[in-house]
This record gives C-alpha cells, structure tokens and sequence, in this order.
C-alpha cells in the first residue's frame, strides 16, 4: 500500500503538535504507527473500529493538502433550522414569560405545551424532544414539582413523622 510514502513520521508528529480535536490526533497517530509497520488490521483493533475506516484516514493522506487540514473534517452545517432566527428569539422571549401571558391555561411551560405553541403559532412541527432542546437553548431548565410541607394536610404531616419514628427513621417500602 503507498499510502504515506511522500510523507516523513517528522511531518506527522510536528503536525500532531499543530492540530485540535481528538479525531485529528487519532487519524495521526495511526498514520504514526502505520509508518513505523503497525498493520491496518492491528490499528482497527486498537481503536475499535473497522479496518475499512483505517484505511479511510491513512487515504486521506494521499493529498498536497497541508496534514492539519487532511486529518480534520470539513464542517457539516447539519439541517436548517424549521424556525428562522427572528422566529427562535421570539420564542425564547416568548417561554420566559408563564403561559397565561400567552393565553394559554397553563401553570408553566412543558415540551408537549411548547410543541402545539410552535404548530399554532410558526405552522412547524417538532417533536418532543425537539422542543425539550428548544427550551433547554432557551435557557430553561426541567424542575421537579415538590410538595412543601405547609401545603401538606396536618393529619398526613402527623402520619408522616410517626412513620419515620416506627422506622428508626429509616426509609421503608410500602
């Protein structure tokens, strides 16, 4: 295989002194070993991936492109975005206010909640998930409703401490 055969290991170690990024350096120092007699078959190994992705990254290095470049990925955009920006500010203005400030009966903003708020208002659908990632971009964040003490019946208070007395103040199973 003539792969890395205009390529000195000096080349490849100064450009590992020169790249970011744990793929970079890993498709390196493959190139490293493979040039000191490592097989691609014993490098798919030791990284734990297939033998056809070594010699994937060992090809890339057939290229008069500079080694940092070569080892780094181009940068993938990934899906545009179904709200536009002014749209996505709106909304995030829009949940850190409560929902009745919206017109919506609701005590406070859940995925679900802001899933019809985005159909009904922007006419774009997106998943649950989706929409606990929006509101997590928005700068919310998931709390756990608990019920305080003082909210609590005073007979259930009452039913409570005896239990944990009986328990020795342990947590027991029902």
């Amino acid at each position: 295989m003539d792969h890395l055969n205009e390529i000195s290991v000096e080349e490849l170690q100064e450009a590992l002194d020169n790249v970011d990024g744990n793929k970079p350096t890993q498709r390196l120092l493959a190139a490293i070993a493979y040039k000191n007699g490592v097989t691609q078959t014993e490098l798919a190994e030791w990284y734990d991936t297939e033998r056809k992705t070594i010699y994937n990254w060992l090809k890339r290095f057939d290229t008069d492109d500079p080694l940092e470049q070569t080892v780094s990925d181009a940068h993938r955009s990934g899906r545009k975005r179904k709200l536009s920006e002014k749209q996505q500010q709106a909304f995030e203005q829009t949940v850190h206010e409560s929902p009745q400030e919206s017109g919506i009966d609701a005590p406070a903003w859940t995925p679900a909640l802001a899933q019809e708020y985005l159909q009904e208002t922007y006419g774009v659908e997106y998943s649950v998930p989706s929409c606990r990632r929006l509101l997590t971009e928005a700068g919310l964040s998931f709390q756990k409703p608990r019920r305080s003490t003082a909210e609590s019946d005073e007979n259930e208070q009452d039913e409570f401490y005896d239990e944990i007395r009986e328990s020795g103040g342990k947590w027991m199973p029902q």
